[in-house]
């Protein structure tokens, strides 16, 4: 089987589901498949490949918008349409087409489909009220604007729209009309989309942890410590919620070393909020890196910090941490109650003096087990968060789907 999958940002770019892309290509390509990823182009420095990479990407033309040129944007329409076409006809036909974007990357990705006459497979990773709504005052006009560029990209929607969608939601029923299948990478985001009239159904397919990477790191000797570790990883952007633990951390007084590894608009008031708070000798900031060194990181650590509230539709870093065997300090209930292992600790609410009352909680545990391994997930339950078992998962979407062409 052929997959071709289109996507909003490059593989190689930062992000979680950059990641889970890679690694359910990496499994299907090990079980006999072809898996090609089509994206904008990657414009930052530094951008290496192996040539087995290279064969599976096809890097459409783009522009850059970001500062540090790591995610870029390509237009949907004919210049991009052809620019594909003339890639894919030098490789295998294609048997389905995965969109796993839903900007740009979702009406490249069903323009593509419909030229080459195969079904869609509609993974919806992003949570678009959430987050348009988190970062503008002006979410309402944005949602109408998506829906007249998906209008003017796409035409009519082939396929039933639920009149129940609204706003954002109305968007994504749009671009999830023509797929025979619609996913999601967590039960909580699913059941939002059918709550909101996005698709009648959607199946759960969570983005898993590369099987090889784990075995690696799991192998590695935890540092001796006199202290507790924390760990938290992500893009640092309001949404994120980075400058609150910055201040939880700042209100508990907790005796911990915390590494916030990742970069982005923040950086530079995370660290100066750090200097004003006197956290210095207490928190640091790696920044941004490799995939490995993070999960080496994750390993490290005594707990995972995961600070958003009601914006993941999966939040992979708590999969990665469970797979692991390190435990979460959770702020989101539903990413909690996804995951679902023992140990773990959850905030009571957004606020500031709830995430320090719980970071208190969660390092007065953890110190008192720090020379022992008793505050750490189980083998037995970190098996099912690893890539080979979510990848059978998604082989049997694609043939649900392809069966529905008949």
């Amino acid at each position: 089987m052929h997959v071709l999958i289109v996507t909003d940002q490059h593989a190689e770019s930062l992000g979680g589901v950059q990641v889970a892309i890679r690694l359910q290509r990496r499994a299907l390509e090990r079980q006999g498949h072809r898996v090609t990823i089509a994206a904008p182009a990657l414009h930052r420095a530094g951008y290496v490949t192996s040539a087995q990479d290279r064969r599976a990407y096809i890097d459409l033309p783009s522009r850059a918008i970001t500062a540090d040129r790591e995610y870029g944007i390509s237009w949907p329409g004919r210049r991009t349409d052809r620019f594909l076409a003339r890639a894919l006809a030098a490789l295998p036909p294609v048997d389905l087409v995965h969109v796993q974007g839903d900007f740009w990357g979702a009406l490249i990705g069903i323009r593509a489909a419909r030229g080459l006459g195969v079904p869609i497979v509609h993974t919806m990773h992003n949570h678009v009220d959430a987050g348009t709504r988190a970062v503008t005052p002006l979410a309402p006009v944005a949602f109408a604007g998506l829906r007249g560029w998906r209008a003017l990209a796409l035409g009519r929607p082939r396929g039933a729209v639920s009149p129940a969608s609204r706003g954002a939601w109305r968007y994504l029923a749009e671009i999830a009309a023509e797929a025979a299948i619609v996913t999601a990478p967590s039960q909580h985001f699913a059941d939002e989309l059918v709550a909101h009239g996005v698709a009648e159904t959607v199946r759960v397919t969570a983005g898993g942890v590369d099987d090889d990477v784990i075995a690696e790191t799991r192998e590695r000797s935890r540092s001796l410590r006199s202290r507790p570790k924390l760990v938290w990883l992500g893009r640092m952007s309001h949404e994120k919620r980075v400058l609150e633990f910055i201040e939880a951390i700042a209100a508990s007084a907790i005796d911990a070393d915390i590494a916030l590894h990742g970069a982005g608009l923040l950086l530079p008031r995370v660290q100066q909020r750090i200097a004003d708070l006197g956290l210095a000798d207490r928190v640091t900031i790696p920044g941004p890196v490799p995939y490995a060194e993070a999960l080496a990181a994750i390993r490290d650590a005594d707990a995972l910090v995961q600070t958003s509230v009601g914006f993941e539709t999966q939040g992979l870093t708590p999969y990665e941490a469970a797979a692991l065997g390190t435990p979460t300090i959770f702020c989101d209930p539903n990413i909690a109650q996804d995951v679902a292992v023992i140990p773990q600790w959850l905030v009571a609410d957004r606020s500031v003096n709830a995430l320090a009352a719980t970071l208190r909680e969660a390092v007065a545990a953890l110190a008192d087990a720090i020379d022992g391994e008793t505050l750490r997930v189980s083998v037995e339950t970190s098996a099912r968060f690893v890539q080979s078992a979510r990848s059978e998962e998604m082989l049997a979407v694609y043939a649900d789907a392809l069966d529905q062409r008949g």
